[in-house]
């Protein structure tokens, strides 16, 4: 196998995109060549194929693989972007053979991720998602001693080589986790101190570039990075805000979904993207100009169902009308319930709606009940405790808990949808 030397910058890109039949597999080529443009590639040009289904050795055929070289060498290509996941050995093949640096969709949203992450967390995800990535991709950096058959002095220094990597990067993986399970607890004692206080939370989500960012500089005068283009934001950002009616709450802004998020990204965001699941209410803002717009909504509900977010109330907010001949407005359901506003975050516009909308929504009674638990109990009652629901409590003979609580009617819901038990207790 010939070698070469891997430029380190990578700036002048050439992109693949395979159109392939099946609808799990499909890829939007505009969307990207935007994911290139946001992370600093300058693309000069695009080859596109159609295939029944990709090539084991090269993804592409062999013929379109030798098309994608000779564009590589008389352009001066320095990176080829494939809008697809490639195995290790496509990747291994394709550099070989185009003798440049290969990338494929997945390599690519984590490029970004790492240019993008500013705080700690952020970064410390970006790493764990990067190195799980790498993980299955050791061996291309030690093609060269593919070829030592042993003999004095060259015995075995590759599988070495790789199992030295593979052991680093297993115990850098278990260092992150460590430290992402501190942050994990440190969101959990936050919750439970908005909880104490009463203090409801408003996750954002959406599909990335969807207006998130503006909308919650515009709700909290806050001075988070906006910008037209995909991942413009990756690290949470919570702060506080105020309602005409005088109710406070916090408002989230999450990480930016898209097509086929890497699962990579998906696991090492747990910890950030649990504030969409532990919300009191779920906003998923929808750029309502998108031709996409439909199947963006279904990413980012998919998403949201992964990480087990599902049963968190949500109300749609249809952005970005000032790119449409509509006006904003309000839509309600058969029983009265909001469950999609329309406005513009950039140009305020309809931005008083989405206040009366959160204000209507948290202006529900609260749940006073009396419960009745077993000695078996114990976890429960600590949960209840834990969402500072308990305002009083008392054992009888029996030795069952018998406790008065006392919380939002949204909490309640949450709890009982993952601990049915509960409503079995009531007395």
């Amino acid at each position: 196998m010939e070698l070469f030397e891997r430029p380190t910058g990578g700036e002048k890109a050439l992109l693949v995109h395979l159109d392939l039949p099946r609808e799990r597999d499909r890829e939007d080529l505009d969307e990207f060549r935007d994911l290139a443009d946001s992370a600093g590639a300058d693309v000069c040009g695009a080859v596109v194929s159609s295939r029944h289904t990709p090539e084991p050795r090269f993804f592409v055929g062999s013929g379109k693989a030798q098309e994608i070289a000779d564009r590589v060498l008389a352009e001066g290509v320095e990176l080829v972007l494939f809008n697809h996941d490639l195995s290790p050995s496509q990747e291994r093949n394709l550099e070989a053979l185009l003798k440049c640096r290969v990338l494929d969709r997945t390599g690519l949203i984590l490029d970004i991720f790492a240019q993008r992450a500013r705080s700690f967390e952020g970064q410390l995800q970006v790493e764990l998602a990067q190195l799980r990535h790498l993980a299955s991709r050791l061996v291309r950096g030690w093609t060269h001693l593919e070829r030592q058959k042993g003999g004095i002095g060259l015995r075995g220094p590759g599988e070495t080589q790789l199992e030295t990597d593979r052991r680093l990067i297993g115990q850098r993986i278990k260092q992150l986790n460590r430290r992402l399970e501190k942050v994990q607890r440190q969101r959990f004692e936050s919750r439970k101190s908005r909880s104490r206080a009463e203090v409801p939370t408003v996750a954002l989500v959406g599909y990335t570039n969807a207006g998130k960012s503006t909308l919650f500089n515009r709700r909290t005068a806050s001075g988070v990075y906006a910008a037209d283009q995909l991942f413009a934001t990756l690290d949470p950002t919570m702060r506080r805000a105020e309602l005409p009616d005088g109710r406070r709450l916090v408002l989230a802004d999450t990480v930016g979904f898209i097509r086929h998020l890497p699962h990579d990204l998906v696991a090492a965001f747990h910890a950030t993207l649990e504030e969409a699941r532990e919300a009191d209410l779920v906003v998923h803002v929808v750029d309502a100009s998108s031709e996409d717009r439909d199947e963006r909504i279904r990413e980012v509900e998919s998403v949201l169902g992964e990480i087990g977010a599902q049963e968190t109330p949500r109300i749609e907010l249809f952005n970005k009308i000032d790119r449409l001949d509509v006006g904003p407005r309000v839509d309600r359901d058969d029983e009265g319930e909001i469950r999609r506003v329309w406005l513009s975050a950039a140009t305020g516009e309809g931005l008083e709606l989405f206040d009366d909308t959160l204000a209507e929504f948290f202006r529900q009674q609260t749940v006073h009940a009396r419960l009745r638990l077993p000695p078996s109990g114990g976890r429960l009652r600590s949960l209840l405790f834990a969402e500072g629901a308990v305002i009083n409590e008392d054992i009888d003979e029996q030795g069952r808990f018998l406790l008065e609580i006392d919380m939002p009617e949204v909490r309640y819901r949450q709890l009982c949808s993952r601990e049915p038990a509960l409503a079995e207790y009531v007395r």
